[in-house]
């Protein structure tokens, strides 16, 4: 069974990995449709700084679809084992079907954030409003 992760926020795909508060995991049948779905809470503090990729690939994930995160994210995913594909929003059930469906996204990866990220993290990429 497959297993995709969602940076949610709600039930909407959050704007940015590093700033969402859960990630709903979805279990993909052998019939390529959503068969379940589980909330896992996200860590404390910047996604890139946490053991969130780790904790995503033991539990099975090998798909995450954002809205938009840093290349530092994505490096820390892929090396979990982890695919990335960035430009999901809306509800995040939608994205998955999508995915599912074969879209894959913008898969762009926010610039600023590289320069912002060291500077503080109270911002917002504001490449995906």
């Amino acid at each position: 069974m497959k297993k995709i992760a969602v940076p949610s926020r709600g039930n909407m795909v959050d704007e940015h990995f590093g700033h969402c508060e859960a990630f709903t995991v979805y279990h993909i049948d052998e019939k390529n449709t959503i068969a379940t779905r589980e909330t896992v809470m996200s860590p404390q503090g910047c996604g890139c700084h946490s053991n969130i990729a780790t904790d995503l690939a033991s539990l099975g994930v090998t798909v995450l679809l954002a809205g938009g995160l840093g290349q530092g994210a994505r490096n820390v995913l892929n090396q979990a084992g982890i695919e990335v594909y960035s430009g999901f929003y809306g509800p995040a059930d939608e994205a998955v079907q999508s995915f599912l469906q074969g879209y894959t996204g913008s898969n762009a990866t926010c610039a600023e954030h590289q320069h912002h990220h060291q500077h503080e993290h109270g911002h917002g990429c504001g490449h995906h409003n």
